[in-house]
């Protein structure tokens, strides 16, 4: 306990906003590089950004989510290399696109997959991690270790119920309104084609960026919504 205690604290004194701990032994041994356990790492965006992300990307929406990238990554690194000391074997992800199938979109192991493991959230009908703090409005980040961290209690199922607000804010209508659960293949409720091309064209419109960037579900998400109200309401 006292380990990820520890580790907890450095990581949240650093920038983190969630790091959560997932048993993934259930998973198979190869999309998990043999480790036994994961960390996600979560860090929340800025809720003054995501209020102006309603209509469709902004240069500085692209601006954080690269300022996040890359203290994600230094989090990951940091995590890996505090276990690293402590004896243990340990594995830091990039929080980017980096091993992405770009015919399928799809990668071998998410990181919101290691985040619903570890009790963080689920998967939202637009294809995202929600969680209840900060909605989908959090990027996530992965260290895989063969620590025996104490696992969070994992999440099967969506908590979105009926509400449809990111299946009704999608210009791409890439969300088909179906609830996720643990086993559902992704592409049996939500495009990942048609939310890739809708969110390039808005991106170059909009804020002349050459990258998949949109962030509309985002800001649509009533969780996301709950956090930006509670974070401006405290400045």
């Amino acid at each position: 306990m006292a380990l990820s205690t520890d580790l907890s604290e450095i990581l949240k004194s650093n920038g983190a906003n969630m790091v959560g701990f997932a048993d993934l032994r259930k998973l198979p041994e190869n999309i998990r590089d043999v480790f036994p356990r994961g960390i996600s790492i979560g860090v929340a965006l800025d809720p003054g950004i995501v209020l102006g992300i309603k209509e469709g990307p902004t240069r500085e929406y692209y601006e954080e989510y690269r300022r996040i990238n890359r203290l994600l990554g230094s989090l990951g690194r940091r995590a890996a290399r505090f276990l690293e000391k402590q004896g243990f074997s340990a594995k830091a992800y990039a929080a980017t696109s980096v091993g992405i199938d770009f015919k399928t979109h799809t990668t071998r192991l998410p990181h919101k997959t290691i985040a619903t493991r570890a009790g963080f959230g689920w998967i939202g009908k637009c294809a995202l991690l929600v969680t209840e703090p900060f909605g989908p409005a959090v990027r996530l980040t992965t260290v895989l270790t063969d620590a025996e961290l104490p696992a969070g209690k994992p999440i099967d199922k969506s908590r979105c119920g009926d509400c449809t607000v990111c299946v009704d804010a999608c210009p791409g209508h890439a969300p088909s309104g179906r609830n996720w659960e643990l086993g559902l293949y992704r592409d049996s409720f939500f495009n990942p084609y048609d939310c890739r091309k809708t969110a390039r064209k808005l991106a170059r419109e909009r804020a002349d960026i050459r990258e998949t960037i949109c962030g509309i579900c985002i800001a649509a998400c009533p969780w996301t919504q709950k956090y930006v109200k509670k974070r401006l309401e405290h400045e």
